[in-house]
């Protein structure tokens, strides 16, 4: 019964750290298909989790205004530019961007199809860049400078966000030590002859209390992980 306990602990902290169950099978899926296939589709059949996409959005964000900040400076028109710049970035969802592709190179409204493009979650590049490419047309600023600003921004809130995350790894790990410490003590009581399990799992009071503290546990967890990802995310 205690390394029944303890096995039981284990798998609950390995579900809460470790991967996602269905990212985890379908890349073994990916793995077992062809290995000629592109890294990059790969990465687009494997299912990130939402804190890792929206980084990824970020991040392709910075690198469109960087290739569309060169394509201006190379005297190319703003919708050749923000062309190019979107075949030369890797998008963590292409087919969201062929719209803003096609306003781009038809001479659609690019604003709103940018708008229309961004996520939710990670999509400020590309909001800031439809404001941008709103206040070039109606203002005529010059868009090389507002794309350049706005790419010098998202790098410092990117490299906050980096910073926070790294300095809320302690915690993290400190959080996930205390999760596991009920279980060592079922063990340590278990090896003074308390028989603690006999307690919690044979009378009412003890299947209270047992489920009163994985409750607690669980709430702990879930709090500490929610703290930590709205700080990252400010």
């Amino acid at each position: 019964m205690i390394a029944l306990a303890a096995l039981f602990t284990f798998v609950a902290v390995w579900l809460w750290t470790g991967p996602d169950p269905a990212t985890s099978r379908l890349a073994r899926l990916t793995r077992q298909g062809d290995e000629s296939r592109p890294r990059t589709m790969k990465a687009l059949l494997a299912r990130p989790s939402r804190s890792r996409r929206a980084d990824a959005w970020r991040r392709a964000s910075i690198e469109l205004c960087h290739a569309m900040t060169a394509e201006l400076s190379a005297g190319r028109t703003p919708g050749e530019s923000l062309t190019r710049a979107l075949t030369s970035v890797d998008f963590p969802d292409p087919d969201a961007l062929r719209p803003v592709s096609a306003a781009a190179r038809d001479g659609g409204d690019v604003s709103a199809a940018l708008l229309r493009a961004a996520p939710e979650e990670g999509g400020e590049g590309l909001r800031r860049l439809a404001a941008c490419w709103d206040v070039s047309i109606t203002a005529g600023a010059g868009l090389s400078a507002l794309v350049d600003r706005v790419a010098a921004t998202m790098r410092s809130s990117q490299a906050h966000r980096q910073d926070v995350a790294a300095q809320l790894a302690g915690p993290r790990a400190t959080a996930k030590m205390l999760a596991v410490l009920p279980a060592l003590g079922l063990l340590m009581a278990a090896a003074l002859g308390m028989r603690p399990l006999a307690f919690l799992l044979g009378s009412l009071p003890g299947l209270l209390c047992l489920t009163a503290g994985i409750s607690l546990n669980a709430c702990g967890l879930w709090w500490t992980h929610r703290m930590a990802t709205r700080a990252t995310n400010l």
